[in-house]
């Protein structure tokens, strides 16, 4: 079989993206998903604060995945669930298996790749000691809360403070759990300032920032975790032990674009971001294969994932229906002092659009910062001051093309 544009993922960056494909004149469209239903992690996120940005108001996971689901089912775009994609070639062949079907080669003419991500587990991070049950990532004992309805637990100790982390500290108290405490390894919180204070301030949950779990105890089932206070390299400062009495840790400590598939097909990674090197129109170094949201990189927001994934929907349509190439006129898009990475990597000066969106994270939180863009001459070409920049939210600029003619390199740098 054979379809003009394949996405692989039906989460909220899958629909959005087959969703614009569609509206730009590609009508023979397949998502493939690998579980029962599309929405991807939204299905699980019940608690509300989606859409802001893309709806003008608020919406739990699943209304705002409802809405495109809906948006998707008034179009002739296929929809293939329960089938895992094997992998793909530079060529589009995709290598599939249906519960079903069996095993499949789809060919395409464009390939969308929004996989999502997944969560760092516990032997991503070494914690060392026993290996009892009630060990969770927050993603898992979120799905087991919200969508099994399994009770993981009764007495709580989340490790890391990212949002994912934060909201099962409220969503766990809720259920009536104890949670005794969100521990962060980091001087600061990973989590938006919303969740802090929506999650744990209003609930009366200590965050422990300089702290990580140093050592598990239990046989059978999780007895208790040692706290311990590490210094600026992060490593435990001996003395500083504390003990909690607990049957449940929850992991809140990093997500990784899932990439797999991406290797595969021969994709340049940015070890960076840990996901594929793009340019501006989100089309990866294989001509024709574009990636967006969470594979591509983390994203804070589903309604910035959305915005990202209908340009790559876009671009992917005009692909399809005019073969078009890039340019060959780009400028490579470098991190320079306090950033983390940044997406795009390259700016096509002469295809897509006149101005461009960058998206970076910060790697320490910085008050007054200034981010400037400097050519490799070191001619300043863009400043802005921001009055506060952390690591736990994505930024943006919005660049104009003719500020970087003439320029085979800009970095993008934080005073910090």
């Amino acid at each position: 079989m054979t379809y003009d544009l394949v996405v692989i993922g039906g989460g909220p960056a899958g629909l959005a993206a087959a969703y614009s494909a569609y509206e730009n004149g590609v009508k023979n469209i397949l998502i493939i998903e690998r579980d029962d239903v599309t929405g991807g992690i939204l299905n699980q996120c019940i608690h509300n604060g989606f859409g802001l940005h893309y709806f003008k108001e608020e919406l739990t996971g699943p209304e705002y995945a409802q809405r495109f689901e809906d948006m998707v089912k008034g179009t002739t775009v296929e929809v293939m669930t329960q089938t895992m994609v094997l992998g793909i070639t530079p060529q589009k062949q995709i290598y599939a298996v249906n519960s079903q079907k069996g095993y499949l080669t789809i060919g395409a003419k464009a390939i969308v790749l929004s996989m999502g991500c997944r969560e760092r587990t516990r032997g991503a991070i070494a914690i060392p000691g026993d290996r009892p049950a009630g060990v969770f990532t927050a993603g898992t004992a979120q799905r087991y809360l919200n969508m099994e309805g399994y009770m993981v637990g009764k007495r709580v100790v989340i490790l890391g403070s990212g949002d994912i982390g934060l909201i099962m500290a409220r969503r766990m108290t809720l259920e009536g759990a104890k949670v005794l405490a969100v521990v962060e390894i980091m001087p600061y919180s990973n989590g938006l300032n919303r969740n802090i204070v929506q999650c744990l301030n209003d609930y009366d949950i200590p965050l422990y920032l300089s702290h990580t779990v140093t050592n598990i105890k239990g046989q059978g089932r999780l007895e208790e975790i040692t706290v311990s206070e590490v210094d600026e390299n992060r490593t435990p400062i001996p003395g500083t032990e504390m003990k909690f009495d607990c049957d449940t840790l929850l992991l809140s400590v990093g997500l990784i674009p899932e990439n797999e598939l991406t290797k595969s097909a021969g994709i340049q990674i940015d070890p960076r971001s840990n996901g594929a090197v793009v340019y501006d129109d989100m089309q990866t170094s294989v001509e024709g294969v574009f990636a967006c949201g969470n594979v591509l990189h983390v994203h804070d927001l589903v309604d910035f994932v959305t915005a990202e994934s209908m340009k790559a929907g876009k671009f992917a349509a005009r692909y399809v229906l005019e073969q078009y190439q890039h340019s060959g006129e780009t400028t490579a898009v470098k991190q320079g002092d306090c950033v983390s990475y940044t997406v795009p990597q390259q700016i096509d000066l002469q295809a897509g659009e006149e101005t461009t969106d960058v998206f970076f994270r910060v790697n320490r939180v910085i008050k007054g910062g200034t981010i400037t863009l400097t050519a490799e001459d070191g001619t300043v070409l863009l400043s802005r001051k921001k009055a506060h920049l952390l690591p736990a939210e994505m930024e943006k600029i919005n660049l104009k093309k003719d500020l970087l003619k003439g320029h085979e390199t800009v970095t993008l740098s934080v005073n910090c």
